[in-house]
């Protein structure tokens, strides 16, 4: 080094090097080199004659994940964490290898929930194996895992059970891109890629009875119209600050009333609507209930008649209303056929969410 002279003042910091790099944080531009300093190490694997089918397959995977990455805030820091580099470069030879132009968002989708749940060793060991299967995974055995996975993961939150249907029938609209498999064949596909374990002892739940037991709130019977657990329940209503419209009319019984909620766990969501005055506009808030309105409402979920004869009632036309939503009917036709019970796998559940998330980007993100 030349011989170098600095002058400071008082309390002042004098440094003095050749060359001063500053890194702050990871932008896209950085990024992008780092996607392309992991190709580098792929390269080497191919012949030239494959070299330019596998450059540019990667490059469709680039395109689809830098966008998805850009809008997750903090997501493009991944890029510095060895153990995601080492699964990024995982995501590039599975990229290469596939002629499936949806799998380069399927893989986006799942670099994205590696961000997002990279402090799970768990989960990050189910994307892992959901990473490295999915070139190898069928078009008819990935969609059918998706609507199974669809099935056991989403429902509804609207407290109305035919507007629920319809959040219902709108979702697997999304998901059934293709034909729905059926017979054996995509099952022992699925297990043979550890993505679902079989069990032939057994059988699934049918439609009929799962939804049911699922979102009860929609079946179960609600209080008789001027009875006397009615009036019990105004006088809780009243003793406890709660709007009397919080019994609603039932959707398969006009002679009873409800709470309008899907299932009796979703009371403490319950949120009432209170004008407040700001900056001289009024506006209506929000307020969640108190604990003691919770334990109300409960408390009046207690006084719903028990009579199975209208429960089932209710079931069936609950059924009813399923079976005039076409993708649902699909559904329950194709779930019912189902030859053996299935469980998904931990790779299984992460692949068949994140290709949920390709097809409806609106959907929650996995738990």
């Amino acid at each position: 080094m030349s011989k170098q002279t600095q002058k400071g003042g008082d309390h002042s910091t004098n440094i003095q090097t050749e060359q001063m790099v500053v890194h702050v944080g990871i932008d896209e531009k950085r990024a992008r080199e780092v996607f392309q300093e992991m190709n580098l190490q792929l390269r080497q694997e191919y012949t030239q004659e494959a070299l330019e089918v596998a450059n540019a397959r990667v490059s469709e995977f680039e395109n689809s994940l830098m966008p998805k990455m850009e809008k997750v805030d903090g997501a493009l820091e991944a890029f510095a964490d060895p153990s995601f580099q080492l699964l990024l470069v995982n995501a590039q030879k599975t990229a290469a290898s596939t002629e499936r132009p949806a799998d380069y968002d399927l893989l986006s989708e799942l670099l994205i929930h590696r961000f997002q749940k990279g402090d799970s060793r768990i989960a990050r060991a189910g994307i892992g194996v959901a990473v490295d299967i999915v070139d190898k995974v069928s078009d008819d055995a990935l969609l059918g895992l998706t609507v199974a996975h669809a099935l056991n993961s989403f429902l509804p939150g609207s407290g109305e059970a035919c507007q629920g249907l319809d959040v219902l029938n709108n979702l697997f609209g999304k998901i059934f891109y293709g034909q729905l498999p059926s017979g054996q064949e995509w099952l022992d596909h699925l297990d043979v890629l550890n993505a679902v374990r079989l069990n032939s002892f057994g059988s699934l739940k049918k439609v009929q009875q799962y939804y049911p037991e699922v979102l009860p709130g929609y079946i179960d019977a609600g209080i008789k119209k001027d009875s006397e657990d009615y009036a019990k329940a105004i006088e809780i209503l009243d003793a406890n600050n709660l709007p009397r419209g919080l019994l609603v009319e039932h959707s398969f019984n006009a002679d009873f009333l409800r709470i309008p909620i899907p299932k009796r766990a979703q009371i403490e969501s319950i949120a009432l609507q209170q004008q407040v005055l700001q900056g001289g506009t009024v506006t209506v808030v929000p307020v969640r209930l108190s604990e003691d309105q919770q334990q109300a409402l409960s408390s009046i979920y207690d006084l719903y008649s028990q009579d199975n004869g209208i429960k089932q009632d209710n079931v069936n036309s609950f059924m009813a209303e399923w079976d005039k939503r076409p993708n649902l009917k699909t559904l329950r036709e194709w779930w019912d056929n189902i030859p053996t019970t299935l469980i998904i796998t931990s790779a299984g559940k992460v692949l068949a969410h994140s290709n949920a998330q390709r097809c409806d980007n609106s959907l929650p993100p996995m738990d």
